[in-house]
C-alpha cells in the first residue's frame, strides 16, 4: 500500500505560505490601511493591548497550520494499492489428513509427522493462490473441516487449529475418502484432485477406503496417496485432547505400506512413501507438477481518498483560531 496525491503541485504552495503571508502583512498591509485617531484631533491612536502579542502570534501559527492542512487535502492524498484478479479458475484439491495420535512421531527430520504435513499443506496454499482447496481430517470418524474455497484466510485459520487427536484415536480412511469425493464431485474445475496423508491402515468407520478409492477413479478425479513416517522405535510427543495431559514416549513404528499402494491403484492414482522430512517434501513437490494449471491474471489498481481527516482537522484549527481571537483578544474579524 502506497501514499500518494491527486495534484501533488499544490504541495509547493505549503513552504511560500509563511514568507507569503509575512510580506503581505509586514509591507503590503500598510499600503491599504487607515489610520483613524480615537479622540480629538491630535489624540492617540488606538494601540493592540500587550497581551495581545504572544497569543496572536499563536493565533496566526494555527490559521497558518490550517490553511497548510487544506491545501494537503486539496492536493487529493489518497492510498493506493493493486490487487490481483484471476482470470480464469484454477484446480480444486481436497487434502484428506489424517490427526491420530500416530501423527505426532517425531521422525520428520526432528519434527511430527504432523506438523510437517501443516506446514507442506500451507506452503503448498501460498505457491497456488488460484486453486480452491479444502481439507477433510480423518481420526475414528471423518469430517470436512474447509470446504473447496479460495479464501486463504478461512484455510489457514482452520488448518492452523486443527490439532493431534482432535477426532478420536482411529483411522477412517473410508469415511475421510468418501467425504472428498462427494464434495469435488460437483465441482466444475479443469483439475480435481484428492489427497490422502496418512500414516496408518483403515481401523474405523462403515466405508471401506478400497470403495471410495475405485469411486474416485471411476469420477475421473486425480488421486494422491502419501504415506507418511518410517519403521521402527520412533519418540512421540503431543497433547491428549482429552485427558489435556502431554503424551510422550516411544512406540514401534510400522503400518501396511502395500495396502496404501493398492489403495492408490484401486483409484488410478499415484503412491508415494515419504519416510523423512525431505521425501516428504518432495511428494508436495511431486503433486504441484502434476497439477499444474494455465494461470491468468490482471491487476486492478485502488485509490482510497484520505482527505477527510485533513479537511476535519483544517477547518477545526481556523474555528479555533476564530474563537480565540475573538474571546480572547476581542477581535471581530
Amino acid at each position: 500500500m502506497n501514499f500518494a496525491f491527486d495534484r501533488p503541485y499544490l504541495l509547493v504552495i505549503i513552504p511560500l505560505l509563511i514568507p507569503c503571508l509575512f510580506i503581505l502583512l509586514r509591507f503590503l498591509k500598510p499600503l491599504f490601511t487607515l489610520a483613524a485617531p480615537l479622540g480629538p484631533p491630535g489624540g492617540i491612536y488606538f494601540k493592540a493591548p500587550p497581551r495581545s502579542g504572544l497569543p496572536g502570534k499563536l493565533f496566526f501559527v494555527m490559521e497558518v497550520i490550517a490553511v497548510s492542512l487544506l491545501l494537503v487535502a486539496a492536493a487529493g492524498p489518497h492510498f493506493s494499492y493493486t490487487e490481483t484478479i484471476w482470470l480464469n479458475r484454477g484446480a480444486d484439491i481436497i487434502f484428506v489428513m489424517d490427526i491420530s495420535p500416530s501423527m505426532a512421531a517425531l521422525d520428520m527430520n526432528g519434527r511430527s509427522r504432523f506438523e510437517t504435513a501443516r506446514d507442506l499443506i500451507r506452503d503448498f496454499a501460498v505457491r497456488r493462490p488460484s486453486d480452491s482447496l479444502g481439507l477433510a481430517a480423518v481420526g475414528e470418524e471423518a469430517v470436512l473441516l474447509v470446504p473447496l474455497t479460495t479464501d486463504r484466510e478461512s484455510f489457514f485459520t482452520r488448518l492452523d487449529s486443527l490439532f493431534i487427536g482432535e477426532l478420536g484415536d482411529g483411522t477412517a480412511l473410508g469415511m475421510g475418502l468418501g467425504i472428498a469425493a462427494f464434495h469435488i464431485n460437483k465441482s466444475n474445475a479443469p483439475r480435481k484432485a484428492v489427497v490422502l496423508i496418512t500414516d496408518g491402515e483403515n481401523n474405523a468407520g462403515a466405508v471401506h477406503p478400497e470403495t471410495t478409492a475405485a469411486l474416485l477413479g471411476e469420477m475421473g478425479i486425480s488421486f494422491w496417496v502419501i504415506g507418511v513416517g518410517s519403521s521402527g522405535e520412533v519418540p512421540v510427543n503431543y497433547l491428549d485432547p482429552v485427558t489435556k495431559m502431554r503424551r510422550t514416549g516411544t512406540f514401534e513404528s510400522h503400518y501396511d505400506e502395500q495396502a496404501l499402494e493398492n489403495l492408490a491403484k484401486k483409484g488410478n492414482g499415484t503412491w508415494i512413501s515419504a519416510t523423512s522430512g525431505d521425501a516428504f517434501s518432495s511428494a508436495f513437490k511431486q503433486l504441484d507438477q502434476a497439477e499444474m494449471t494455465v494461470r491468468k491474471s490482471g491487476i486492478i489498481r485502488h485509490n482510497e481518498p484520505f482527505q477527510f481527516y485533513f479537511i476535519a482537522a483544517g477547518f477545526f484549527l481556523l474555528l479555533a483560531a476564530r474563537f480565540f481571537r475573538i474571546n480572547v483578544l476581542g477581535a471581530f474579524l
